[in-house]
């Protein structure tokens, strides 16, 4: 093995890896039999911390049907596994089981239903005010349930809102390239180009670049506790980036009979 040779086990399938540390980012499939990242495993490393005080690998996760958990877009790689593990639920914006994390309204199965909440580069799409999804994901955890969450954030002091105003808008493509057309609520119309997507062009459009101290007052607005970010690296897991932000986040509603 050469210098700078990283050798880990994939804490998703469990497969024996080996990668040039140099070339290991936060978003490079680095596992050769599921296709994980870094985040992808940072996101396992943090569920199992949480869940059970022990850094297992997903296929040594504990079978515990009596935590029931929700995924908002989770990755087959690890939802389908999470379903055998946990009472677990994985959901879609635009397919059934959908939902919409940036409803005004949580419809009443879904109220203090859930254990745990994974929400993993979903926040940074909803549509505006994000604040919304966070006090949803709020009111359909159980008392002491967890959120864990990751979006793209930096350590600018405000979170970017690109389309602040958004309210009744198409995007359209135009000689190969895309805008936004939005119409406000005061009846202005806005037109945006250099639109940013996530996924390719013309996938997931990119509402906001949250910056690390907007998200913890938007948690803690929302009512969130315990809130922890997730650094420390697990070279044994593959996980590890050279940026010192973007990193996996929990936050815990309130236990029952706990005051703020």
């Amino acid at each position: 093995m050469q210098p700078g040779t990283l050798f880990f086990q994939c804490n998703v399938c469990g497969a024996l890896c080996t990668v040039e540390l140099a070339s290991l980012a936060r978003e490079v499939r680095s596992c050769p039999k599921c296709s994980s990242s870094p985040r992808i495993r940072a996101i396992i490393r943090t569920l199992s911390e949480s869940l059970f005080q022990k850094n297992f690998i997903l296929p040594e996760f504990l079978i515990r049907k009596d935590l029931k958990g929700l995924g908002l877009t989770d990755p087959e790689s690890y939802a389908s596994q999470l379903k055998q593990k946990f009472d677990y639920q994985n959901t879609y914006f635009h397919q059934e089981p959908r939902l919409d994390i940036a409803s005004n309204t949580v419809a009443p199965e879904w109220r203090q239903a859930y254990d745990f909440i994974i929400s993993a580069e979903v926040f940074e799409h909803v549509v505006p005010p994000v604040k919304v999804a966070f006090e949803n994901v709020y009111e359909m955890l159980r008392p002491g349930g967890l959120l864990l969450l990751t979006v793209p954030y930096g350590l600018q002091a405000e979170t970017i809102e690109h389309f602040p105003e958004l309210h009744q808008f198409t995007i359209v493509e135009r000689d190969g390239s895309y805008e936004l057309n939005n119409v406000t609520k005061s009846g202005v119309k806005q037109t945006f180009r250099n639109l940013v997507f996530h996924g390719g062009r013309g996938s997931t459009l990119e509402m906001r670049v949250f910056s690390y101290s907007g998200l913890l007052r938007l948690l803690s607005a929302a009512g969130f506790v315990d809130v922890a970010v997730h650094s420390a690296p697990d070279f044994r897991h593959g996980i590890w980036w050279p940026q010192p932000w973007s990193l996996p986040i929990t936050a815990r509603k309130l236990p029952a009979g706990v005051r703020p």
